[in-house]
């Protein structure tokens, strides 16, 4: 949505108010006012804002967020026009906060629901969706030693930040096996955290076919970097899956809990493998395009209901495609 306005409308000034870490990832696009919002910080992160913002008044602030957090935030910025989601989107007394709405989309990808906020302020629209995010030379040509001895490889990015929704580790051990015996080198990355960290561990002690354990030990610059360079990744309703859509990698993402025509990687929807729709229809008893947009299913064992031929077979069907 930003590379659009800055696209067709390059005397636009933007500035983004943005996430700690979030902003790690793209603080190196250019033209952009950053303002980075600390959330951590509880009550001082909202006082630190309207400070920094105290004399600046916008044409237009984008409600991006339905959480009341992030509702408060934007009550901190001076704006003639505060545009939010439509009446149907708006939780969390998302409402309050707005004077003007974008339209209704009825099961919209969440891309296409931020693409509304340009729609609802005429902002033409592109043929096509892009992301160009910089990727400093010094973490690209890193990457590129750290694979050097890999002449093709895909990611295993494992973790999601909910334990429920990530996958088995036997099974990421034997889609490993069976990569390698497609000729592909076997990557892992993810974040710092324990459970990325465990779970890494725990696929690397069923099977020997791992060639790089990146995980906990990149930059996200240096993660983007790996992703872009990677033949392919597969990845559960987390971020690298969006990160190298971004960068223009396939991705074979794994869902149960949430929609992935709402959710999943943006460029690679034809390749989820997903259960939602049985899991839903069980437990809500009725088919997806029945019940709330946005619904999520609810389990602590339903990644368990996506069997590994499943995903090898969508292995094959992407390296028929891309051959």
């Amino acid at each position: 949505m930003v590379e659009r306005i800055q696209r067709t409308r390059p005397d636009i000034r933007i500035t983004w108010v943005i996430g700690k870490v979030e902003y790690q990832l793209v603080k190196d696009i250019p033209d952009i006012s950053f303002v980075v919002f600390d959330k951590r910080q509880g009550k001082i992160a909202y006082h630190n804002l309207r400070l920094t913002l105290q004399d600046k008044h916008f044409d237009v602030l984008f409600l991006m967020q339905v959480a009341l957090r992030a509702n408060w935030a934007a009550r901190q910025i001076s704006a003639n026009l505060k545009v939010g989601f439509d009446w149907k989107r708006s939780k969390e007394l998302h409402w309050l906060f707005a004077n003007k709405r974008i339209a209704f989309q009825p099961n919209a990808h969440v891309l296409e629901g931020f693409m509304g906020f340009a729609d609802a302020i005429g902002i033409p629209k592109l043929d096509d969706v892009a992301w160009h995010i910089p990727i400093p030379p010094d973490d690209l040509i890193w990457a590129e030693q750290q694979t050097s001895g890999l002449d093709c490889f895909a990611v295993i990015s494992p973790a999601a930040s909910k334990k429920e929704r990530n996958w088995l580790p036997e099974r990421y051990a034997k889609l490993a096996d069976y990569l390698k015996s497609k000729g592909f080198g076997v990557v892992l990355c993810g974040g710092p955290g324990e459970i990325d960290r465990e779970l890494g561990s725990q696929i690397s002690n069923f099977t020997d076919n791992i060639d790089v354990d990146f995980i906990g030990k990149t930059s996200l610059k240096q993660m983007l970097a790996v992703l872009k360079l990677a033949d392919l990744v597969i990845a559960p309703d987390t971020g690298p899956a969006h990160m190298a859509t971004a960068v223009g990698t396939k991705v074979i993402g794994l869902y149960a809990h949430s929609n992935p025509r709402r959710t999943g990687p943006y460029n690679s929807l034809a390749n989820v493998v997903s259960v939602y729709d049985e899991v839903i229809r069980e437990q809500k008893g009725k088919d997806w395009t029945e019940i709330a947009w946005g619904s999520r299913a609810k389990g602590t064992d339903l990644m368990s209901k996506i069997n590994t031929d499943q995903v090898c077979q969508q292995i094959d069907l992407v390296i028929t495609k891309n051959s």
